[in-house]
């Protein structure tokens, strides 16, 4: 989880040219352990830009190079905020995803947000329109 957040940082900064620091990580889904000896492989996209905060998806994969097969691990978000020289919050700058995989995480950042806001005690739930959605058809 170490070098989850260490990838997921540098995805952020790269993006938003700035020090970042973690605000939340969840959906840590582990599939399958990395055993002593394999290799992990790490890749970390920030999938959709907010005001001062970026989430970021990670997938994770163990490669046995004696049995000679690479296997998903785990996946997670992580979420970062930008930092300007008196390491209070700063803007960054918006996302326009490219590929279709790209697109599908981009739309359900905003669910996934107004989620961890819920869960943190900073949005009501009848504010998460988004969320709310999924659930409440209206007629």
């Amino acid at each position: 989880m170490y070098w989850m957040d260490i990838a997921a940082a540098i995805a952020a900064q790269k993006h938003c040219n700035a020090p970042v620091v973690t605000a939340s990580v969840d959906n840590i889904s582990f599939e399958s352990p990395i055993k002593l000896g394999n290799t992990v492989h790490i890749r970390a996209n920030v999938t959709r830009a907010f005001n001062t905060s970026m989430e970021v998806h990670l997938k994770v994969w163990g490669e046995d190079h004696i049995q000679q097969y690479k296997y998903k691990s785990n996946e997670a978000y992580y979420t970062f905020v930008a930092l300007d020289a008196s390491t209070r919050p700063k803007p960054v700058p918006q996302l326009i995803p490219e590929t279709e995989e790209d697109k599908k995480l981009f739309e359900g950042a905003l669910r996934r947000r107004q989620l961890r806001l819920i869960l943190g005690g900073k949005m009501k739930p009848d504010d998460a329109l988004e969320l709310k959605a999924l659930f409440i058809k209206e007629e």
